[in-house]
């Protein structure tokens, strides 16, 4: 339903979207299952990488174990997104992945970063716990955990790249963190983002 978004063919497995691919078929992103009859979706992958080394991957799975993720990346996918992420994140992924990006879905990288920050002791003991916002700033927190780049913010927002680098610097003074993983962090902890 999206006017710059063509699906071109559907396969059922891997040797089939193979086939298909070797008739000539002009593809730009391939999305595809970890789970697939036979062969696997990490199989596609290496697969692709001789003759459709040009033609992008998106995995898209129920799978969200780390150990899947990372295989997935170092096979050389081009994004990761669970099947219940919402519409909108699908085809910004698409589109992001199109012109050239990389992508995972908020929820992993929230999760991961999740994960990182509790099981590490407290080397963010001396960062603020109280910090006023403003509404924008907090817009840009959200975004930033999202894992939305300064452009794409802009974009959102309305605004420009300059402004929201403004605004990222003011989060970033206003916790007394010193980049966007210690940011987000403390966002984190502090329940300002969930």
């Amino acid at each position: 339903m999206q006017p710059d978004i063509e699906i071109v063919d559907e396969a059922g497995s891997v040797l089939e979207a193979m086939e298909k691919l070797k008739t000539g078929i002009e593809v730009d992103i391939v999305l595809s299952d970890i789970n697939m009859p036979e062969l696997t979706g990490l199989d596609l992958i290496h697969m692709m990488k001789t003759d459709f080394s040009h033609i992008k991957i998106i995995m898209l799975t129920m799978l969200d174990h780390e150990n899947y993720i990372k295989q997935t990346i170092s096979a050389g996918a081009s994004g990761y997104l669970l099947k219940n992420v919402d519409i909108d994140q699908m085809l910004f992924a698409i589109r992001h992945i199109a012109r050239g990006g990389k992508y995972i879905c908020s929820e992993i990288v929230f999760e991961m970063l999740k994960r990182q920050f509790n099981s590490a002791n407290d080397t963010f003991s001396n960062v603020q716990t109280s910090v006023d916002l403003s509404q924008r700033e907090e817009e840009v927190l959200l975004l930033i955990a999202e894992g939305f780049t300064n452009q794409d913010i802009a974009d959102k927002l309305f605004t420009s790249r300059r402004t929201v680098e403004g605004h990222r610097q003011n989060l970033l003074e206003k916790t007394g963190t010193k980049n966007t993983a210690t940011l987000i962090g403390f966002a984190i902890r502090n329940n300002m983002i969930n």
